[in-house]
């Protein structure tokens, strides 16, 4: 399959990924499991690519894998100019301080046991990131850079709100200045309002600090809102790619309109007639035959088309010249 590739616009991209795939053994010696099959795209410095996708899609395990968290199978990560799949362990660990993660649930990845000083400081000492006498004031400052009061270092998680500890969470991830952070389904555990102020948090920290974002979610109208660029998962595989607005506005995938017309409409009326409509038939991105965009029934791996610029579709056949063959022998 041809690999889609996001654009930078001109500008050398910070973290560029190529034909990354990952498997898990198989049970019982059965077949292994190809949880992320040949993801391809590029992240640009300051901007934030959304990887949405229904749970099991692989968007975890990519975000990791990217990360160097869990083993490729095979693929290219460059991240600022350095291959990471093929670093060495003294290297790898020099380079995290310039990727961090922030993870889904506040409370369970954070120590129960450590204050918020404790924890806060503890990037701090493993990488040397600022001169002893000084881990003080820099954990005073990441309280500050992510809205909380600075005589809150002494407290425990379990004294914080989940939005608080969420604050933490992305303040122990910016500790040592990183230029990527994958943040994995960072609001999906807080309520409304809240998701709200921990979107807003990072949209303003990117702007501040030129921060690059792998923005993994499920929740399509946050990625909307946070996101430059979209890339829709589907069982390991990209399907669809392009900038929020094509991919929102002009969705080129069956699957990408089937998790578009899951969000919950406020018109009643509209809502009763996308509930009517039957789901599209997706049988044909598993290799079992079925229709693909154009209903034609045809085998073979799915191949990667550039709808518009910028804007790009897994699909068995994409017609360059818009018309659409009917017989399955003619389709590549």
């Amino acid at each position: 399959m041809s690999a889609p590739r996001g654009k930078a616009d001109g500008t050398t991209p910070l973290l560029q990924v190529r034909d990354l795939s990952v498997l898990f053994p198989g049970r019982r010696g059965g077949a292994a499991v190809r949880a992320v099959e040949r993801l391809s795209f590029d992240i640009a410095p300051g901007q934030t690519l959304g990887l949405v996708g229904q749970s099991g899609s692989g968007k975890t395990t990519a975000g990791r894998a990217i990360l160097q968290l869990q083993k490729a199978h095979e693929g290219s990560v460059r991240l600022l100019g350095q291959e990471l799949t093929t670093m060495r362990p003294s290297q790898l660990r020099r380079m995290r301080r310039h990727m961090q993660f922030v993870l889904q649930n506040p409370y369970s990845s954070l120590h129960p046991r450590m204050t918020i000083g404790q924890i806060l400081s503890e990037p701090l000492l493993v990488h040397h990131a600022v001169p002893a006498n000084r881990i003080g004031e820099r954990v005073a400052e990441l309280l500050e850079l992510v809205n909380l009061d600075p005589a809150m270092l002494r407290r425990y998680p379990h004294e914080f709100s989940g939005g608080q500890r969420q604050r933490v969470v992305i303040a122990r991830a910016l500790a040592v200045n990183p230029d990527f952070v994958v943040c994995d389904e960072p609001v999906s555990a807080l309520d409304v309002r809240t998701q709200a102020q921990i979107v807003a948090l990072l949209q303003s920290l990117q702007e501040r600090l030129g921060l690059s974002y792998l923005f993994i979610a499920h929740d399509l109208a946050i990625v909307r809102e946070v996101a430059h660029r979209v890339a829709v998962m589907f069982r390991g595989r990209i399907v669809e790619m392009g900038s929020a607005a094509q991919v929102y506005d002009s969705p080129a995938h069956p699957y990408t309109r089937l998790l578009l017309d899951a969000v919950p409409t406020p018109d009643p009326a509209l809502q009763r007639e996308r509930l009517r409509q039957p789901p599209p038939d997706l049988r044909f991105l598993d290799g079992d035959g079925g229709s693909c965009i154009h209903g034609i029934d045809h085998g073979g791996a799915p191949e990667w088309h550039e709808v518009a610029a910028g804007h790009g579709v897994s699909c068995r056949y994409w017609p360059a010249d818009g018309t659409v063959v009917s017989r399955p022998e003619a389709c590549p």
